[in-house]
C-alpha cells in the first residue's frame, strides 16, 4: 500500500508520522500545488491532506486510489460527487480539537477583555517605570461574571465554550444555524435576539449555505457598542469588509478572528489597515493547532487507514 502525505506542513514537523510505515510505503511532501499534487499521486493507494483540492482534475491520474484521510473536520475541499462516482472513500476527524478551540477562544476574549496589549505596551515602553503609584489601569476592562455570553453554533466547540462561560459566571445564549438544535441547560434565541443581547458573541459554527456571510453589517449594527466579537468557525460566516467597516465606525469594542475568508490572509484583505491590537486581534488559524490535538488528530488518521484495509 502506498501512502502519500500532500501537505505535512499543517501537520507540523514535531509530529512523528513514521508510524504510517507500519501501513504501507509512505513519501511525505511538505506541500504541493494542485499540478504538482496530480503528479505525486498516480501510485497511491492512500492520500492524505488537509487544504488540498480533491477533485476531478488533481485526481484525474490516481488510478490506485482507494482512500482520501482529510486531517481536518471540514470537507468543503472535497469533490464528493467526483469520490462517489470514482468509489474513493473519504474520510475527516471530528471532535479532536474541542478543548484546544475552546481554549483558544477565552485566549482571545481575554486578550481583547482586559485590554492586555495596551498594558504589555504600557510596561515594555518603560511608563511604568517609577510610576507615582504602584497601579495603571487608565484602559478601563471589566468582570465577565454577569455578562451574556451568546454562541452561534452550539456543536461539540460552542457547548464546551458554554460550559466554561458558565463557570466565569456569563449567562449564556445561543442561536441554531440549523435551526433545529435544542439544549436544556441553555436558552435558545433568535439571530436577533442574540445580536441585541449578548456583551460577547462567539461564532463556533460549520459554513453553510445559511451561514456564509451571516455577520454583516446588518448584524453588527445590531450588537451593543462594547460587545466583543469572536470567530473560531469558519472565515466566510463573516463578511470581512462589513466587520473591518463596523470597528471603524466603534459598533462593537473589538474582535479576535481565528479564521479568515481567504488563507493565508490575502494582501487585499481590509482587515490589515486597523493596526490596534485593542481592537482587533488575528491568529493565524491556531486554534486547533495545540501539540496534543494534532498528535490525537494523526492517531486517529492512522486508525481510519489501520481500519479501512484491514477490518473484516
Amino acid at each position: 500500500m502506498n501512502i502519500v502525505f500532500l501537505d505535512a506542513d499543517t501537520i507540523g514537523s514535531d509530529i512523528d508520522l513514521s508510524s504510517f510505515e507500519k501501513l504501507g510505503n509512505v513519501t511525505i511532501y511538505g506541500f504541493s500545488t494542485p499540478d504538482e499534487m496530480r503528479r505525486r499521486i498516480t501510485d497511491a493507494d492512500v492520500i492524505i491532506l488537509n487544504k488540498m483540492q480533491a477533485n476531478a482534475y488533481t485526481l484525474e491520474k490516481a488510478a490506485r486510489l482507494k482512500l482520501i484521510c482529510v486531517t481536518a473536520t471540514g470537507t468543503n475541499n472535497l469533490d464528493k460527487d467526483y469520490l462517489k462516482q470514482r468509489d474513493i472513500a473519504w474520510r475527516n476527524v471530528a471532535g479532536y480539537s474541542t478543548e484546544c478551540v475552546a481554549q483558544h477562544t477565552f485566549a482571545m476574549l481575554f486578550y481583547l477583555l482586559e485590554k492586555l496589549p495596551y498594558y504589555d505596551n504600557y510596561v515594555k515602553s518603560e511608563a511604568y517605570v517609577n510610576n507615582t503609584t504602584f497601579t495603571h489601569f487608565a484602559n478601563i476592562f471589566h468582570e465577565i461574571n454577569g455578562m451574556t455570553w451568546g454562541i452561534i453554533g452550539l456543536g461539540a466547540i460552542g457547548q464546551r465554550v458554554a460550559q466554561i462561560a458558565s463557570l466565569f459566571g456569563c449567562r449564556v445564549i445561543y442561536y441554531s444555524t440549523s435551526g433545529s438544535h435544542n439544549h436544556e441547560q441553555y436558552k435558545r434565541v433568535s439571530f436577533e435576539e442574540l445580536l441585541s443581547q449578548s456583551d460577547i458573541v462567539s461564532v463556533h459554527a460549520p459554513l453553510t449555505d445559511h451561514t456564509e456571510g451571516l455577520l454583516n453589517r446588518a448584524a453588527f449594527q445590531q450588537m451593543k457598542k462594547n460587545a466583543i466579537f469572536l470567530n473560531l468557525g469558519r472565515g466566510a460566516i463573516v463578511v470581512e469588509q462589513d466587520l473591518a467597516d463596523a470597528l471603524e465606525a466603534g459598533e462593537l469594542q473589538a474582535a479576535g478572528l481565528d479564521v479568515l475568508c481567504e488563507e493565508p490572509m490575502c494582501a487585499g484583505n481590509p482587515l490589515r489597515s486597523i493596526k490596534d491590537s485593542t481592537r482587533l486581534f488575528i491568529t493565524p488559524h491556531i486554534a486547533w493547532a495545540g501539540a496534543e490535538t494534532r498528535q490525537r488528530l494523526m492517531q486517529t488518521i492512522w486508525q481510519q487507514v489501520d481500519t479501512f484495509f484491514h477490518s473484516p
